[in-house]
């Protein structure tokens, strides 16, 4: 698969994508959160002929379909049993959270959830990697974890989640 991206001014983001099997999809991303999918025709790659248009929270579900949340195929099920159920997720740490301005070490993820933080991505965009029990968390920031499937429920849910929501 091959995926162009270029700025729309104004507009949002453009991704191309042309598939392993030559079909061309184009994804324009809004700054409003729309989003439209254009298909081509397999014979004129420069003819649309469908199109749809989503919210975002729409556009989220579809992600979320697609991303085998709702539905995971076996084939990617063989694939995490080989790591025993081991996951890795990206998630926002938001505002009101009990990990907020406190340091890995303080909140003790590992031990009392058996998470681990390996890369934390800060408001700026930089990336800190294998981030050390002195790293603060910030309202934010994207911490990228690791663990089972219910350790990383439960952890999400009592350190990195607001208070009461």
């Amino acid at each position: 698969m091959n995926i162009r991206e270029s700025e729309l001014p104004g507009i949002g983001r453009k991704f191309e994508i042309m598939t392993s099997n030559e079909d061309k999809v184009v994804i324009v991303i809004h700054h409003d959160g729309r989003r439209e999918i254009y298909h081509y025709d397999d014979d004129d790659l420069e003819e649309s002929i469908s199109n749809v248009t989503l919210n975002d929270s729409e556009a989220r579900k579809i992600a979320a379909i697609l991303g085998g949340m709702v539905y995971k195929p076996k084939a990617v099920e063989t694939i995490e049993m080989a790591f025993d159920e081991l996951l890795i997720e990206w998630f926002k740490v938001e505002p009101h959270a009990p990990a907020v301005n406190k340091t890995i070490g303080e909140i003790d993820i590992r031990n009392k959830f058996g998470i681990n933080i390996i890369a934390i991505i800060k408001k700026d965009h930089t990336k800190m990697l294998n981030p050390g029990p002195e790293t603060v968390i910030e309202a934010g920031d994207t911490l990228v974890i690791s663990g089972e499937r219910k350790d990383l429920k439960n952890g999400i849910q009592n350190m990195l989640c607001k208070k009461g929501g």
